[in-house]
């Protein structure tokens, strides 16, 4: 299974380039044997279904929603953006979990969008 986190659904990197990312590979990850791909992001349920179907992502990707952000915050991953409107988010990341183990984390440096791509993750499945 590949999970990514997102600051927040319909952001602009988030949207334009990390979510299309992975709806672009998501074949090609299947091929490599990863047969779940998730993408989380502190947002309710009910933006993150929107943001799907916006997106396209039909069945290709889970939209999960992490509402209150207790998934983020047991991983440690939480982004303060109270400064900036948005609350406590999620880092950007992407995990390689394997029969419950993750096998990869890659956590992205505040601002960057350079590890936690869909092209990373199919260099390391």
């Amino acid at each position: 299974m590949v999970l990514f986190s997102v600051p927040g659904a319909f952001t602009p990197t988030c949207d334009a380039k990390h979510l299309p990312g992975f709806v672009d590979k998501a074949a090609a990850l299947g091929k490599k044997g990863v047969a779940k791909i998730v993408c989380l992001a502190v947002n309710d349920v009910f933006v993150m279904n929107a943001w799907g179907k916006s997106a396209g992502v039909g069945d290709a990707i889970v939209m999960a929603a992490d509402g209150n952000g207790d998934y983020t915050r047991a991983l440690g991953l939480e982004l303060d953006l109270v400064a900036r409107g948005m609350g406590v988010r999620s880092q950007r990341f992407s995990m390689l979990v394997d029969d419950g183990v993750v096998k990869a984390l890659n956590v992205e440096a505040p601002g960057k969008f350079e590890v936690s791509d869909a092209e990373t993750m199919l260099k390391l499945v």
